[in-house]
């Protein structure tokens, strides 16, 4: 997957993330999602020829991906999904700042999401 790195200036918890159009996923009767990763490109093509990759790659969320997914929806900001998340998980969740801004972070750097400000 190619990753890119990007640096939002400010509050963090002011930017609202959606999920990226390209991105194409599933969610299960259970509300389990699975991102479905197209692994294009000349060395996903020789992975796949001599490796046996598959040409789709499933990625699934954990429980509290699967919780967060869905509120990634380009309204809400970082602290509204951040004050959802608190009220779902509790102390499980802590710290949850840290932890949600980094889940964050990794779901855009590998493209999934996309984090715009207000």
């Amino acid at each position: 997957m190619k990753k890119k790195n990007k640096s939002l200036p400010g509050n963090y918890l002011e930017y609202v993330p959606r999920h990226n159009d390209s991105i194409k996923y599933e969610t299960d009767a259970n509300g389990a999602v699975t991102i479905l990763k197209e692994n294009s490109g000349f060395f996903h093509m020789i992975a796949r020829n001599l490796f046996k990759k598959p040409r789709i790659s499933y990625i699934h969320l954990d429980e509290m991906g699967n919780f967060i997914w869905p509120l990634i929806n380009g309204r809400r900001t970082v602290y509204d999904i951040s004050m959802l998340v608190s009220e779902e998980f509790g102390q499980k969740a802590e710290p949850l700042y840290n932890r949600l801004i980094q889940y964050l972070i990794n779901l855009e750097t590998y493209g999934f999401i996309e984090i715009h400000s207000l």
